[in-house]
């Protein structure tokens, strides 16, 4: 009786072993959220941008991913002696704080004489 049972489960699980049951993998949108920022990184790197301004520029990425990606396009490119081409696109200045603006226009502009009561008689 045990090894008929034996015959019957073996086979079932030799087919089931090679189903892929849905949400037993990883998250889809995690792992493309991963690929997306190594290939990001990559291109910052080929871009000639460091790291440090790659992470600015995609501060919602994860930033392991990104470094993965940077490293590994730094060494394809270190092997077959590619250099990368400059990017095009500026980085964007880091805004100045918002007080600030005002403190400047301020000292730049000449004082103007108050008007008031004592000022049109003559």
């Amino acid at each position: 009786m045990f090894a008929r049972r034996l015959l019957i489960l073996a086979p079932t699980l030799l087919l089931l072993a090679g189903c892929d049951i849905p949400g037993l993998g990883p998250d889809p949108k995690a792992v493309q959220r991963e690929a997306d920022a190594k290939a990001t990184g990559g291109a910052c790197r080929y871009a000639q941008r460091g790291i440090e301004d790659c992470y600015t520029l995609n501060p919602k990425a994860p930033k392991s991913a990104v470094f993965d990606g940077w490293k590994e396009m730094d060494q394809y490119m270190r092997d077959n002696k590619i250099e990368g081409a400059p990017s095009v696109i500026p980085i964007p200045a880091a805004a100045p704080p918002e007080g600030s603006e005002n403190k400047a226009a301020a000292e730049t502009e000449e004082p103007k004489p108050k008007k008031g009561k004592g000022s049109d008689k003559h």
